[in-house]
């Protein structure tokens, strides 16, 4: 199982930023929450902060563990360990990864656009945000 550390980062307006999967990835098109696959000898926390600055290009904090999510997909099983995570600094923000990145409001996420195990994560968003 790989483990994957997931980033809810919000902006002042109570806005999570999201990122569109890239063609030639598995689930192509779909929107996500930033971050990525642990590696080996790194904790969670470093994972988050490591992914964030590829796929972002920005520093982050990470703060409370908010839950964790795990699924069976074709191209592997997965478990999401989701983190909220601070950024002071947006200005060099840059989309490294996705095709598109969006601030969006969890009342506005349709869990359709996401992956199967992005559901609960915008459930819990929906619920406690």
């Amino acid at each position: 199982m790989k483990i994957v550390g997931t980033a809810i980062i919000v902006d002042e307006q109570k806005r999570v930023l999201i990122g569109q999967r890239p063609e030639g990835k598995a689930l192509p098109g779909l929107w996500e929450f930033p971050g990525g696959k642990q590696e080996e000898n790194e904790t969670i926390e470093q994972c988050i902060v490591r992914e964030i600055y590829e796929e972002l290009n920005i520093k982050c904090v990470v703060g409370d563990f908010l839950m964790s999510v795990s699924k069976k997909y074709e191209h592997g099983d997965f478990k999401l360990m989701v983190y909220q995570v601070f950024v002071n600094d947006f200005s060099s923000m840059q989309a490294n990864v996705h095709q598109n990145l969006r601030w969006i409001s969890p009342q506005e996420m349709n869990p359709n656009d996401f992956p199967p195990a992005d559901v609960e994560i915008i459930t819990f968003l929906q619920k406690n945000f």
